[in-house]
């Protein structure tokens, strides 16, 4: 889509607008922090929208220039093929950086996997999922926190929870939310036969106290014994927490840490993402009960994504990709290819909307 003169303008006037007020110091407390986001916001639209403006400006020039000389008018006819090869890709990356963001992309995410069909190979599958977001997490600098865990009696997890943060952590983990399949022999197969199991994967934005306010009356609070594996702590202490949020009957349960304060904080977290994730479903009606929907009932029929063993392969079912590196995207940096495919795709739909 084409980006027109005048809206260019109106982009660059506005982010000059936005350096002289930050250059004035003059701006404190809120409004300078309200500034800062809008420029930072911008500027990578501002930078782009500056390069369309300058090519669009050097291809006039070139096309109007009256030059007797041969050699001079061809070497502009060049730079006229040239820039008008680039110009179309150029205006293309200014509509993506120019489309609506979902205000919860800058935010961490709370990343939730839970053993589907399966049994123990679900569990392990969860587990291995787990790593591979780990992995991919430190590629990308950030930073992974397990907040509560359930783990199998094989060693796998029946569900997990982990904090992921930094930069653009929900804007590119939010495609990985649904039912993921593996096709593989399980460690417990002695007959060598390829077993199918299914783990979830749910991604939700992390808010902040501001966004979702929490009343000690809507709480009900169980401090109990905790149980299975965790070391000697288990069954001598009363630190596990459970809590449940009596308007929504949402239930969160920590038990990891040794104290009961700090499995209480971790548990509200936990509380306070569902909580907005569950606001951000009922402000838009076309995501209504989104989360239900983005992981299903951990059926193998209700997959996202199959990660196939004999054949080293992991196809993406929503873009139809298929990638043959199995083992990396496991590894953690394999994935980076398929989550920026997904986003691309997202983004080259928004565009064909806008445009339609």
């Amino acid at each position: 889509m084409s980006i027109s003169d005048v809206r260019l303008g109106q982009i660059a006037a506005r982010f000059a607008e936005l350096e002289a007020r930050l250059a004035s110091g003059t701006l404190e407390g809120d409004a300078f922090v309200a500034a800062s986001r809008d420029y930072a916001e911008l500027e990578p639209v501002a930078r782009v929208a500056a390069e369309v403006v300058s090519m669009r400006g050097e291809l006039v020039s070139l096309q109007t220039l009256e030059d007797p000389d041969p050699d001079m008018r061809a070497l502009a006819e060049e730079e006229i093929f040239r820039l008008k090869g680039q110009l179309p890709e150029t205006e293309r990356q200014l509509a993506i950086a120019m489309l609506p963001r979902d205000a919860a992309d800058v935010r961490p995410a709370m990343l939730e996997i839970r053993a589907g069909t399966g049994g123990d190979e679900a569990a392990l599958f969860a587990a291995d999922l787990y790593r591979m977001y780990e992995r991919y997490a430190a590629e990308q600098g950030w930073r992974v926190e397990m907040v509560s865990a359930n783990a199998s009696d094989v060693g796998g997890f029946k569900e997990v929870v982990a904090n992921v943060t930094g930069s653009g952590v929900f804007a590119k983990l939010k495609f990985e939310s649904g039912v993921h399949r593996v096709q593989r022999v399980p460690v417990t197969e002695s007959g060598g036969r390829i077993h199918t199991s299914a783990a979830t994967v749910a991604v939700l934005p992390e808010p902040s106290e501001v966004d979702v306010q929490i009343e000690d009356k809507d709480l009900k609070i169980d401090i109990y014994r905790a149980s299975g594996a965790g070391g000697q702590h288990v069954n001598t202490t009363d630190s596990a927490v459970r809590i449940t949020h009596l308007p929504t009957n949402l239930v969160v349960i920590c038990q990891d840490e040794r104290s009961q304060h700090k499995n209480k904080a971790k548990a509200i977290q936990v509380l306070r993402a569902r909580l907005y994730e569950k606001m951000r479903d009922e402000a838009h009606d076309a995501e209504a009960e989104a989360r239900k929907a983005m992981v299903g009932s951990g059926d193998r029929s209700e997959r996202i994504r199959t990660y196939n063993f004999p054949q080293g392969r992991v196809t993406d079912h929503r873009i139809n990709l298929t990638l043959h590196r199995l083992p990396e995207i496991l590894e953690g940096p394999g994935l980076a290819e398929m989550i920026d495919a997904l986003i691309a795709e997202d983004e080259a739909k928004r565009l064909a909307a806008m445009d339609a």
